[in-house]
């Protein structure tokens, strides 16, 4: 079923980070943030190749978290070999399901992969041992000695351990290195729980998580000739159910979704290419920056697989590849703008893409601290919704029957979608296409102000005032509710409609 847009009603919930407007430290930069699986806990990496945790307070009745711990994941390094600097930064992080009560996370820099067990640790302390009573040694005059102990067999004790605190340790359970040349953009644990790809510019490799000293290439589009290079992956990411598909995105438009079954090494020939023609007579000197994909998602439900690339975002069916079930022009305005965006190299900004927990709603990141939520995007063009769409609880709401229309809506089985949903021309309702909310300082002094619809109105009037600087790149919602965790340069915001 469709969300009304009642739940659609972000306000400002959280904020972590330096409050005041005083100069941004470059380490502190954030560049992923990521809820786990059940919501209850998320990551942040930053530029400083630091890794800090956040626990949910269950204390709390609204979408409130706290600070859990904090580690150094990666550290710079020098390539000799190369006299190539590499940078500590956080490209991603990615959870895996917990074991045993401890949590388990992949994060990696530009080379390094590590896989980082997260745990509570208990920390135990000596309560007696041998010199907790002494024997004192009396001289013939009644004066006692210096103070040493005079111990016989029956006398010594064994120390005895007691738990004296608890804390939060994170110890490197394993560490991939030295199997990407170029630069790793992604990584993406599969749903086996058992292997993970990464992803350079080039290559793509399948690892076992127990086995850190050996991969196995699944893609390679390096040429023989490097002058002939036309394209680069910039993204991956494994299917949330079939632990054999995978997909990647590249520089030219286009997603390729694999299946490790068919072939050890997926060429082109065996993958089911996603692209849309467009006519080369609307190709500009732009169009091939603005194609590339920065970010390429699965919904939860493995169903639909979103793309965003620097103007748009698009929305493909998994089983039909011809053309996107929906485009959405996110920086309409800016289509004027390229050449600015060029020479202040805005146009090289990856922003990311995300679906909600249910599968139906998009989202994504833009300029002045603007970030946008498409409601409902997949279920509008889908008309047997219920037997795709899954809720947040998990269930499935499969009904049977033929399809009926009439005046009222489409009905299927005994649920009815109204004509609002379905036909895009249709006029009336109180349906938002998009929402459009701020991360800003501004959240501290005010929580909410006017209607989803005034907020978002006046966050869409940008005018010519636009700051490139503040850019809404990174950002999770949560697997089960209508949370969101958003990176706005040093600070981390979250907004909940709960």
């Amino acid at each position: 079923m469709p969300q009304p847009i009642e739940n659609f009603d972000f306000k400002f919930s959280q904020c972590f980070g330096d409050k005041s407007d005083i100069i941004t430290t470059e380490a502190d930069v954030i560049t992923a943030v990521e809820f786990d699986h059940s919501g209850d806990y998320f990551a942040t990496g930053d530029k400083g190749g630091r890794v800090v945790l956040f626990e949910r307070n269950k204390m709390a009745k609204n979408c409130e978290y706290k600070f859990m711990t904090e580690f150094q994941s990666h550290d710079a390094e020098f390539d000799y070999l190369k006299s190539l600097e590499i940078e500590e930064k956080i490209n991603q992080i990615k959870w895996l399901k917990p074991a045993q009560r401890a949590h388990f996370l992949l994060s990696t820099n530009d080379k390094t992969i590590k896989l980082w067990k997260v745990y509570e640790k208990n920390i135990m302390m000596v309560s007696e041992n041998n010199l907790s009573d002494q024997i004192v040694r009396k001289n013939s005059n009644g004066s006692s000695s210096s103070m040493q102990a005079i111990l016989s067999l029956s006398d010594l004790k064994l120390p005895q351990l007691v738990p004296h605190d608890k804390i939060i340790a994170a110890t490197p359970k394993r560490v991939y290195a030295n199997a990407h040349t170029y630069h790793i953009n992604s990584i993406s644990p599969n749903s086996d729980q058992e292997t993970f790809i990464s992803a350079d510019d080039l290559r793509i490799n399948l690892w076992n998580l127990d086995v850190p000293d050996q991969s196995f290439n699944i893609v390679d589009i390096k040429p023989i000739d490097m002058e002939e290079l036309t394209e680069v992956i910039t993204c991956a990411e494994n299917h949330p159910q079939d632990c054999n598909l995978f997909m990647f995105a590249s520089s030219k438009g286009i997603v390729k979704l694999c299946d490790m079954r068919q072939n050890a090494l997926c060429h082109d020939n065996n993958a089911k290419v996603f692209e849309e023609y467009t006519d080369p007579i609307n190709h500009n000197f732009f169009t091939e920056i603005t194609s590339s994909i920065s970010d390429v998602k699965f919904s939860p439900n493995g169903r639909y697989i979103a793309t965003r690339d620097y103007l748009t975002i698009k929305l493909w069916d998994i089983n039909m590849d011809n053309k996107p079930l929906k485009t959405i022009n996110v920086h309409e305005q800016l289509k004027d703008r390229l050449s600015d965006t060029y020479e202040n190299d805005a146009i090289f900004d990856r922003f990311e893409v995300q679906f909600s927990g249910d599968s139906s709603t998009l989202m994504t990141g833009s300029y002045n601290n603007n970030f946008m939520i498409y409601p409902n995007a997949t279920i509008k063009h889908d008309m047997d919704v219920h037997g795709i769409v899954k809720d947040f609880n998990g269930t499935h709401d499969v009904t049977g029957g033929n399809l009926i229309t009439d005046d009222v809506g489409i009905e299927v089985g005994n649920a009815v979608t109204p004509p609002e949903l379905t036909d895009p021309h249709h006029e009336g309702g109180n349906e938002l296409d998009e929402i459009v909310l701020q991360a800003n300082k501004t959240a501290f002094r005010n929580k909410r102000y006017g209607s989803l619809a005034q907020r978002s109105a006046r966050n869409k009037e940008w005018g010519d005032d636009i700051d490139f600087k503040k850019s809404i790149l990174h950002f999770s919602w949560h697997p089960k509710e209508n949370s969101i965790a958003i990176a706005a340069t040093n600070n981390l915001f979250l907004f909940s409609a709960l």
